[in-house]
C-alpha cells in the first residue's frame, strides 16, 4: 500500500524529525522513516527512552523558565506535535503565554497547525532555523513575540541534527545577538564522549536521511552559549543532575551510560 504524503514531501527520504516522532511512538511517519529508525535502535535501542526522556526535559525547562517570568518562547527545530507540547506546559504556569514553533519540514507545519487552538497566541513557521535573519525578522514570528522583552530560545535536541559545514556556532550567536538582557536560551545535545562506537554508527545511519547526525564533546556543546551565564549546575550530564534537568517526582528510566549521552544546560542573557 503506497503511503500518502503531502504535496512536495518525499515519503521516501527518511527524515529525522518523523524518524523521532516514531521513536516517541508516534503515528506520522512512512515506511522509510521507520525502516532508518530501526537500524538506529538496532545499535542503540536506548534512543526511544531517550526521546521520551528528552520530552519530559523540555516540559521541565518550560516549568523552570515561566517560574523565572518568561512568557514568550521561540522552539527552533521543534519537531511534530507530541505529548506536553511547549504552549501546554507553558499555559499552564503563564496563562498569558506566547511560542512560536519553527521548523523546515511541511509535514511538520501541517500537524502543527492543525494543532494550534489559539491562533493569537501560538504560531508554527516553516522555516530554516540556518537563516536567523529570515526567522527573526519573520511576520508571524513578529506578531507574537517582543523582542525587546526577554525571550525564550529552545533549541532541544536539534543541533545535533546539523553538521559542522553549516555553522551552528555562527547561528546560534545570531539568536543569541537578537534577544534582549534577562532573556534565555535552553538546548539539550548529543554527545560523543561516550559511547563512541556506537555513536559513530548511528552517525553514518544518519546519512541516508535528510539530515547528519553530529554529535559533539561538551565542550563544543558548551560554546553555544556564548557569553550567557549558565544556570546551576551548568552544562549538566548523568543521572545525577539536579532540576530543572531531573526532577524527584519523575522517575528515570535510562542506564547511567545513556544519560551521559546528550548535555543540557539553560543560559541567562546578563
Amino acid at each position: 500500500m503506497t503511503e500518502q504524503a503531502p504535496q512536495g514531501v518525499d515519503p521516501h527520504i527518511p527524515n529525522a524529525a518523523r524518524m523521532y516522532d516514531y521513536f516517541l511512538g508516534g503515528k506520522n511517519n512512512f515506511k522509510a522513516d521507520r525502516d532508518l529508525a530501526d537500524l538506529v535502535l538496532s545499535v542503540m535501542p536506548e534512543v526511544k527512552v531517550g526521546a521520551r526522556e528528552n520530552r519530559a526535559l523540555i516540559g521541565r525547562v518550560v516549568r523552570y523558565l515561566c517560574e523565572q517570568g518568561i512568557t514568550q518562547f521561540l522552539d527552533l527545530g521543534s519537531g511534530l506535535p507530541a505529548v506536553e507540547n511547549v504552549h501546554e506546559v507553558a499555559y499552564r504556569h503563564a496563562p498569558d503565554a506566547r511560542v512560536v514553533y519553527v521548523d523546515n519540514d511541511p509535514v511538520v507545519a501541517a500537524h502543527g497547525r492543525a494543532m494550534l487552538a489559539n491562533p493569537d497566541r501560538v504560531a508554527i513557521v516553516l522555516g530554516d532555523i540556518r537563516r536567523p535573519e529570515e526567522i527573526l525578522k519573520d511576520p508571524e514570528v513578529r506578531g507574537l513575540l517582543d523582542f525587546d522583552r526577554p525571550v525564550a530560545v529552545l533549541m532541544m535536541f536539534i543541533l545535533h541534527l546539523i553538521p559542522d559545514e553549516d555553522d551552528p556556532q555562527g547561528f546560534v550567536a545570531a539568536y543569541r545577538d537578537a534577544l534582549a538582557p534577562g532573556s534565555y536560551l535552553a538546548l539539550s545535545h548529543g554527545t560523543n564522549d561516550v559511547a563512541t562506537e556506537r555513536v559513530m554508527k548511528v552517525s553514518e545511519f544518519y546519512k541516508r536521511a535528510n539530515a547528519s547526525f553530529t554529535p559533539r564533546p561538551g565542550r563544543e556543546i558548551g560554546a553555544f552559549f556564548g557569553d550567557f551565564e549558565l544556570i546551576p549546575p551548568g552544562l549538566a550530564t548523568g543521572p545525577g543532575m539536579p532540576w530543572p534537568f531531573t526532577d524527584p517526582g519523575h522517575p528515570l528510566f535510562m542506564d547511567e551510560e545513556m544519560t551521559r549521552m546528550a548535555y543540557a544546560g539553560i543560559g541567562r542573557k546578563p
